[in-house]
């Protein structure tokens, strides 16, 4: 036998060589796969989203007397002002009187915390008292020798409806009743309530005149007044010289009512300047309204009710979004499932049927664990917007090697 090795036919080391080369290869293809499996990016997931372009609520209906004018208005709610009836300038009675108020601390403004400066009544002030009980007005007494604050002769007018009280107030802050006049329809002017005009600072006269849109402004006026706000709010006060007056806004409480000025004159007839504060839901919603000519004052009474429950019923407290409310759902490729939440409450006092616009954004995802933020929803309300967060409700896991594995062609896509 030779010791000599055999040698290989070079056919043979070619296909060996092939062998050796295709198992490389495999082994190298294997470890790509296995590569791209473990660590490609899987595919992005977007949500599929559910909600309404808009929200909406029922139309407001409110209870318009039959008779003269009307308005009401929520200042601090944008579009929540209607009117109806006449749009004319139209006696406004006593009403007159919230005016007179203004325009007296207008000259004698009451700082801060105070009662203003005394005013010492006299003889003169007991002469006005006297004509107008000749005239048929409505009165408080006054005995000469007495003095007042101002914020008290202030209330003196206004919850008697004391028409002595309005002229002695425009004689000690203007110097007489014509001073008066012609210095408030400045005012009036200068605020642009184009449509009122006095003749007088007690409303007696017809020719004291206003509209029911300028009257929602100047009951905004007393309202932002600290000193005739807390006057206009009482039942009754004790006053020097004058005793106990009750307010003659028999309405107070009525619905959160808290102010602010009756009239009457057969002219006017029954007329109420009001204010309230409504609840909608967990909020208070400040409300102002005009009611002029009423044919009696049970008319009067009546109609405010009924205006003032409808104007509250045309508010909603709209929960736009609530914890946990779904806006949509993540479905993977490889089976998981997760509700797209919002994370918050957003509340709106909406008026009437005004529509909250619903906007919502959200990414795509590949994985996700409970309570990742992945959106947002904004609302918004007459150019007011609120946004709440939106989050995965629960863990949207990586599909794990064998859907890797058994999926190649799903990654990346």
């Amino acid at each position: 036998m030779s010791d000599q090795p055999r040698r290989v036919s070079p056919q043979v080391y070619r296909r060996r060589r092939i062998v050796v080369f295709s198992l490389v290869g495999v082994v190298l293809a294997s470890l790509m796969y296995l590569s791209g499996s473990l660590f490609g990016p899987v595919p992005a997931t977007a949500a599929v989203v559910q909600h309404e372009k808009s929200i909406a609520q029922p139309a407001a209906q409110l209870a318009w007397p039959g008779w003269g004018a009307s308005a009401i208005s929520a200042p601090d709610v944008d579009g929540a002002t209607e009117y109806h009836g006449s749009d004319k300038s139209l006696p406004i009675a006593s009403v007159t009187k919230t005016i007179t108020a203004l325009v007296v601390l207008d000259a004698k403004p009451i700082s801060g915390g105070s009662e203003g400066p005394t005013i010492d009544f006299t003889q003169k002030d007991v002469d006005i008292w006297n004509r107008v009980i000749a005239d048929g007005g409505s009165w408080a007494p006054v005995v000469a020798g007495t003095s007042m604050t101002e914020k008290q002769a202030l209330t003196a007018m206004l919850l008697p409806s004391a028409n002595n009280y309005a002229i002695s107030l425009a004689n000690w802050a203007y110097g007489s009743t014509d001073k008066f006049v012609k210095a408030a329809n400045g005012w009036l002017a200068d605020k642009k309530f184009t449509g009122t005009r006095l003749t007088s600072p007690d409303g007696l006269d017809p020719g004291s005149v206003s509209t029911t849109k300028d009257l929602i402004g100047i009951g905004k006026l007393v309202l932002a007044d600290p000193v005739l706000s807390s006057i206009v709010s009482q039942k009754s006060a004790t006053l020097p010289g004058a005793g106990a007056q009750d307010n003659t806004n028999t309405l107070l409480g009525f619905e959160g009512i808290d102010g602010i000025k009756t009239g009457n004159t057969d002219e006017a007839g029954n007329c109420l300047l009001f204010s309230a504060e409504i609840g909608v839901g967990s909020n208070k919603v400040r409300v102002v309204g005009a009611v002029l000519g009423a044919p009696t004052h049970d008319d009067l009474w009546a109609a405010v009710k009924a205006l003032l429950v409808s104007m509250k019923g045309g508010f909603h407290q709209v929960d736009a979004s609530t914890v946990g409310q779904q806006y949509g759902t993540y479905s993977t490729p490889w089976g998981a499932k997760s509700a797209l939440v919002s994370t918050s409450t957003k509340s709106f006092v909406v008026w009437s049927d005004t529509p909250i616009q619903v906007d919502m954004q959200t990414r795509t995802i590949q994985s996700g664990r409970k309570g990742d933020v992945v959106g947002q929803v904004t609302f918004t309300l007459n150019g007011k917007t609120q946004t709440a967060q939106l989050a995965l409700a629960k863990d949207v896991p990586d599909p794990g090697l064998g859907w890797r594995l058994a999926h190649p062609g799903g990654l990346g896509a």
